[in-house]
This record gives structure tokens, sequence and C-alpha cells, in this order.
């Protein structure tokens, strides 16, 4: 059962919002998806790191996620900046059932096991220039708590000190001369080993920070960036 990780899948089934109107690598993407996802086993498992849907409600988004639940493998869901259609867990649980969606499964305050790693993350925060200070600490806090809430359901997990910490978000935590200390520091308490985002397209690849940097390894999974086939993700088990 291996790990695969791809963010920001950018759907529009219901809201008309198709991404080939941008050209390059996203001309018929959809079908790239489609193509990309046969490497997946029945039994491996994809986080999607968010962006998710353009739909603005779940029942807007739900042909995005029929499509989704098509696709080869379980997935795991966290929200990304442009997830409007995201709601409590409880709803979007419910959602799923009543739709008959069974792959989809939801990374929000919590976290997962799988082969010898235990999954955590959430959207993560960066400084919004349109935002005054106060805004941003508020949103980098509550995102912070969540990586920790998080990191602490993975601490109470009965596991063997062969058990790897990985972290998935939305928001890059490094890129180019962006630190966010917060949540790289809540990383490094809780012993995370690697981390792996998407949200960077088209020229903002440049930006990204990949490899090994204090302790935690970094890497991009942006659907463009990795040609729309999800990235093994590779750990010590």
């Amino acid at each position: 059962m291996a790990l695969y990780a791809i963010g920001d899948l950018h759907l529009s089934f219901g809201s008309d919002k198709p991404m080939d109107k941008f050209g390059g690598g996203w001309v018929n993407y959809i079908e790239k998806l489609k193509t990309g996802f046969q490497i997946l086993k029945e039994k491996d498992v994809c986080i999607l790191c968010g962006d998710i849907s353009w739909g603005m409600s779940l029942e807007e988004s739900l042909d995005d996620f029929l499509f989704i639940d098509s696709l080869p493998g379980k997935k795991i869901i966290l929200k990304g900046n442009h997830d409007y259609w995201w709601d409590t867990v409880t709803k979007m649980n419910a959602f799923f059932q009543e739709n008959k969606i069974a792959s989809v499964a939801i990374l929000h305050n919590n976290c997962y096991e799988h082969e010898g790693a235990i999954i955590c993350g959430t959207r993560g925060w960066f400084t919004d220039e349109e935002l005054n200070a106060a805004q941003n600490e508020k949103i980098m806090a509550r995102e912070t708590m969540r990586l920790r809430t998080s990191l602490q359901a993975a601490e109470n997990i009965e596991k063997t000190d062969d058990h790897t910490k990985l972290c998935f978000f939305h928001y890059p935590p490094r890129f180019k001369n962006f630190v966010c200390r917060d949540i790289i520091s809540t990383m490094s308490e809780f012993g995370v080993k690697k981390c792996i985002y998407g949200h960077l397209h088209g020229d903002g690849h440049r930006l990204a920070v990949c490899g090994m940097i204090e302790g935690i390894e970094y890497e991009i999974v942006s659907a463009d960036y990795i040609d729309f086939t999800p990235k093994k993700v590779e750990y010590e088990k």
C-alpha cells in the first residue's frame, strides 16, 4: 500500500471554471489526471493537498468528488485557499455518505496511520498583504493550532519508534525567502521528517523550496509541477 500526494486539482465539473484556459500544462488536464492516477492500486493512498474543487458549495462540487471517487485508491483531502465548498467535518462526511463517495477521507484536526507513517497536516498560511497584521496573526495562530492538534493526535496513536511523521499542507511553509517559523517550529517540536505542499503554479514554481532543511525534507506536489501524476511519498519505515 503505497502513499502518494498531489495538490491543486482545481476541478470544475459543476462550476465551469476549467483550468485549460491558462494554457501550457493545464491544457487537457482532466485527461492527464485520469491517466496519472492509474499508477495507484486499489489499496494505495493519495493525499490531495488542497484546492480540490472550484465549487462554491458541497452541492456544486458533487461532480468533482464523483470524479475523484472514480479514480483508483483512497484519497485523504485537506483544505486549500480556493476550497470555498469546505464545511464542517460532520457535514462533509454526511455529504460523502449520502452520495456514496466511499474513497474520500478528511484530514482536519486529526491524523491517519499508514504503513509505518503517520499522516498529519492542515491548510497552513503565510502573510496576506490584503490583511492587516492582526488578521494575519490570528489566521496563523489558528492554523498552527490545527497542526498541533493533528500532531498531538499522532502522539496518541500507539506506535513503535519506526513510525515516521509526515506533514501535508496546501501553503508551503517555506518559499523563496519566506519562512513560516510558527509552522516549522511546530513540525520540529514533534519530530516531523517530511513536509509536502502545493499551491505554487506556473512562474511560482521557481519559488518552491525542496530538499532537506533543518532536519525536515520539503517537496512540492502542485499538479502542474508534477505533470498531473501523483508523486510517490518516500519515507523510512
